[in-house]
């Protein structure tokens, strides 16, 4: 991932912005509620992206990545829409309680920008995406960073409209959408009402994407490393962050490990369920790599 990339990260000031004030509101209404879910992993499972993952001989890459992390972002259904039986096949060849967090298609959120048009394509997409049943999880919706407040109306009948038996978390890349109080508001309000997440950013380039507010009790982060030492301190962050967040009711914790060049994802991605299973006491599988990762303790 190549969004909000830069020359020298070392100049980047990646401290955490204060939380909005509303994000421990939304989550004391889920305090009682107890963790559900925990899970992390990279956005594709390609062995040319995915260096020293892959042991030598490996048949089956989806085959193999699913045997050692419990999720994928799967990046690749925002290309095209794939038949079902695709569908049928990754599921096939994960193992129980292996999830699927896909991308909406750039037919959807790029080329027709929520128009009109898009609800047949919605409907295709979602009767296909369905094939993976129980291993599906949140649906994402990432629209193009010039897509702003200007197409309000689209996005609130684009909510109105989504089935809620799917999950749904959308990405607002617009800088608009943040820095204009009243617009920010009412975007958070029509995502809190229809329990959508508000997914997280974390990138060099863009920090006004850290907007630190939560609009259900689902934390959905996309984290980009830089390819930089700082990239590990950064994951050290989050982990604070997110157990922060658990003791105030976050119950969903989705977390997907991308860099701008996707060299050592899988080692990142190591260190963090490391730390996270230290921090907040879950057992989630280390993915086991052909370069060891940073020491996690």
């Amino acid at each position: 991932m190549k969004f909000g990339k830069v020359e020298h990260p070392e100049l980047i000031d990646f401290s955490f912005p204060q939380d909005h004030p509303d994000t421990e509101v939304v989550l004391s209404k889920y305090k009682e509620k107890g963790t559900e879910s925990i899970y992390v992993g990279c956005a594709k499972w390609n062995r040319q992206d995915l260096k020293n993952f892959y042991p030598r001989g490996t048949k089956d890459e989806l085959q193999y990545y699913a045997s050692q992390f419990n999720c994928i972002e799967l990046n690749a259904t925002f290309y095209r829409i794939f038949p079902g039986e695709q569908y049928e096949k990754w599921y096939a060849k994960t193992p129980a309680g292996f999830k699927f967090f896909p991308k909406i298609a750039q037919d959807i959120s790029h080329l027709r920008r929520l128009n009109d048009a898009v609800y047949p394509i919605v409907d295709r997409y979602l009767e296909v995406t369905s094939n993976l049943k129980e291993k599906l999880g949140t649906i994402f919706l990432q629209m193009h960073g010039n897509f702003g407040p200007k197409n309000w109306d689209r996005v609130v009948r684009f909510v109105e409209y989504w089935p809620k038996e799917f999950s749904l978390a959308i990405e607002f890349r617009h800088t608009d959408w943040f820095n204009d109080n009243t617009v920010a508001n009412e975007l958070y309000y029509l995502l809190e009402e229809n329990n959508i997440a508000n997914i997280l950013v974390d990138t060099a380039g863009r920090r006004d994407l850290m907007h630190m507010r939560l609009t259900n009790d689902e934390a959905f982060i996309r984290y980009v490393g830089a390819n930089h030492e700082s990239d590990y301190a950064r994951l050290d962050d989050w982990v604070d962050k997110l157990a922060d967040w658990q003791e105030k009711g976050l119950n969903n914790i989705h977390f997907f490990v991308h860099q701008n060049m996707e060299l050592e994802s899988p080692l990142l991605s190591a260190y963090f369920i490391g730390k996270l299973n230290n921090r907040l006491g879950c057992d989630l599988k280390i993915p086991q790599t052909l370069v060891p990762p940073k020491t996690l303790f």
